[in-house]
């Protein structure tokens, strides 16, 4: 197996409303059958499914708690990493830990959306963070 993630699919409550909460962050997203949304990413795919869809396809039980994920978005700044903060809680997120600089060298803050699933928006300098949004350890 090759060292590569190529889709996520978050377990949502109403996929509607998750939908609207990622379009208000100016995502765009399709429906291919109105059962599950999906955002072409930057050599990825985000799903939005039904939580209880979800768990019964990846063989789990849901115990409707936190599932021992944070997703993360890298950006070139602090000020983007404040800005991306303030266009979620906007959208409806939650802001779970503000912009704020850490003790091994970036800054990063965290939103939770209207599921639960918490993203933390991050600046690392010392990560290279190319043009198309890819970035890289090394």
């Amino acid at each position: 197996m090759e060292q590569r993630l190529t889709f996520i699919t978050l377990g949502v409550a109403d996929v509607g409303r998750a939908r609207t909460f990622y379009e208000r962050l100016g995502w765009t997203g399709e429906s291919p059958d109105g059962d599950i949304v999906l955002f072409q990413l930057d050599g990825m795919v985000l799903g939005l499914w039904g939580r209880d869809k979800l768990a019964e396809d990846s063989a789990v039980k849901d115990g409707g708690g936190w599932g021992g994920v944070t997703l993360a978005h890298n950006v070139g700044s602090q000020a983007e990493v404040d800005a991306i903060l303030a266009e979620a809680e906007a959208a409806g997120a939650s802001i779970g830990r503000p912009g704020a600089a850490n003790d091994w060298g970036g800054y990063t803050g965290l939103f939770i959306d209207p599921d639960g699933h918490p993203w933390e928006v991050a600046h690392i300098p010392f990560w290279k963070l190319a043009e198309d949004g890819s970035v890289r350890l090394h």
